[in-house]
């Protein structure tokens, strides 16, 4: 447990240092895309931070006179469904990129340095130029997304169905809470995440037979 904890406090360590690393700089715009029109970019944040710089960088737009030229700020997320302790279904949303926001915006200096500026935000996704003198890490220059990766991005975020997510591993003993076999337990022998499905052996007529069951039939015995 120390060790774990150990690691997770240098990587949080590491990431507070980038961020103060970026946030001391003069933020003297890197050599900037030239678009004509606005394009979605990726901006890495700090993490658990995604909702704080969404809602930081909707009132910096305000204030910098850029809202004709950053018009959307989006999480991207998928509905999902957890199942609680009890077995109990939990509606929640995932994030589909944990630590990046997506904005929309007319690249130039002026909206560069409202994104960039924003507490938390640590740099946009681009190619690194390096310094002209000194040391250190040199700027970023923001590239664009494609329109495949923006449309494939959004998609994940359309799904009709929510994705069921529950913690379960071969070899878990389960309870069957609804179909056919409602009532029977049995040992999970197979687990198809992608699919929100998974086997178990369930004892039918005395004898093990594997059975495919949804994720939401089921729930995790202790």
């Amino acid at each position: 447990m120390k060790a774990k904890a150990t690691t997770k406090a240098k990587a949080k360590a590491a990431e507070a240092a980038e961020i103060e690393e970026l946030d001391g700089d003069t933020l003297e715009a890197p050599e900037l895309p030239k678009e004509t029109e606005p394009r979605w970019y990726a901006v890495q944040v700090a993490s658990g931070c995604e909702k704080r710089v969404k809602a930081n960088l909707e009132q910096r737009i305000q204030t910098m006179d850029v809202v004709d030229r950053i018009l959307q700020i989006e999480i991207p997320q998928t509905p999902t469904i957890k199942q609680r302790k009890d077995g109990s279904p939990l509606k929640t949303a995932e994030k589909v990129f944990p630590g990046y926001v997506l904005v929309k915006m007319l690249m130039d200096d002026d909206t560069w340095q409202a994104v960039k500026g924003t507490p938390n935000v640590i740099n946009f996704v681009g190619e690194e130029q390096k310094r002209r003198y000194g040391r250190g890490r040199g700027h970023v220059r923001p590239l664009a997304l494609s329109h495949s990766e923006v449309e494939r991005i959004f998609r994940q975020t359309q799904v009709q169905e929510p994705v069921v997510k529950v913690s379960m591993a071969p070899g878990d003993h389960i309870l069957v809470l609804s179909g056919p076999f409602k009532d029977f337990e049995g040992d999970v022998i197979e687990v198809s995440a992608e699919r929100s499905k998974l086997k178990a052996l369930l004892s039918i007529f005395g004898r093990d037979t594997p059975v495919e069951l949804e994720f939401s039939q089921v729930q995790k015995q202790n």
